[in-house]
């Protein structure tokens, strides 16, 4: 697994040693990762870096999460490059080497919004409008030809959790409210599809040990408001009165509903969330405070 110490991989390894899987985890800082595993560090984007790491190991599955996800530049990065020539190197090692299956890891931005909101994988368009959608549909696009490998792509939607960037909805919000700040937001009349990264890494590790192929939405299949994700949080941290709802202007041109059809997740793969919604606001929230609580 790449990517191993990033804010959906940490939660994926834990999902894989639940499930009794031997991991063998890369990441570039190998110290950070967590976990009963093997570990591997250095820089996926270096020459030869890729294959040396399938030789290495030898696996018989690849799950792929590592890119560049810094937040506030990975939409325009010119990382997104290199990191869609690292993956398929890595996937043509993983072929050459007799891997069975490849797991990769994309964006609910990779489809064109439908009027409805609702984003399945088989019938919304493919119409990516950022460097990074078009380098993960690129990257999909290629490997899903590859007719020698087992291949699945989990197309993350809107992810919340523990080591979130604090620049980040759920994070921004949890962490005002923990040091007691207000938190002004827009109207927060869009409605999106939040589910927490833990769950999240439990539905990558079931996509990965099962026989499924193809795009499958990672999601909790649900819609919520910005403002209702505020007001829930305002009520778990007992502060409601910091939730500033209308405090901020609403973005232009904003999509007014994302969700996504998850019955391939639910029936074809077998998941379906641990948690509900509040369960895992609360959890987050009890983190950030936790967090903020080290601090000096």
């Amino acid at each position: 697994m790449t990517g191993a110490s990033g804010f959906v991989g940490r939660q994926t390894i834990g999902a894989l040693a639940r499930a009794g899987v031997e991991v063998h985890a890369h990441a570039q800082r190998p110290e950070k990762i967590e976990g009963d595993v093997v570990a591997y560090g250095g820089d996926l984007r270096a020459p030869g870096a890729a294959g040396a790491l399938i030789d290495q190991v030898r696996p018989n599955t690849v799950l792929h999460l590592a890119w560049n996800v810094e937040h506030g530049t990975f939409w325009t990065s010119r990382d997104n490059l290199d990191w869609t020539a690292a993956t398929l190197l890595l996937a043509r090692a993983a072929l050459d080497a007799g891997v069975q299956r490849f797991v990769g890891v994309g964006t609910c931005f990779e489809y064109r919004w439908p009027d409805d909101g609702t984003c399945d994988e088989t019938t919304t368009e493919i119409a990516p409008a950022t460097l990074y959608a078009v380098a993960k549909d690129a990257a999909r696009r290629v490997l899903q030809e590859l007719g020698d490998i087992s291949f699945v792509w989990a197309r993350l939607f809107y992810l919340y959790g523990p080591f979130e960037h604090e620049a980040r909805l759920v994070a921004s919000l949890a962490a005002k409210l923990a040091r007691g700040e207000t938190a002004p937001l827009s109207r927060g009349l869009a409605v999106r599809d939040f589910l927490d990264t833990r769950d999240a890494g439990g539905a990558i590790a079931a996509l990965a040990l099962s026989e499924t192929t193809g795009a499958v939405n990672i999601a909790s299949g649900e819609g919520v408001s910005v403002a209702s994700i505020a007001e829930r949080l305002g009520v778990i941290a007992g502060r409601s009165d910091l939730i500033r709802v209308g405090a901020l202007p609403d973005r232009a041109d904003e999509p007014p509903r994302i969700v996504a059809d998850v019955r391939r997740l639910r029936d074809e793969v077998g998941f379906r969330p641990s948690r509900t919604l509040d369960e895992g606001l609360a959890e987050t929230y009890a983190w950030w405070r936790a967090r903020l609580a080290e601090r000096p």
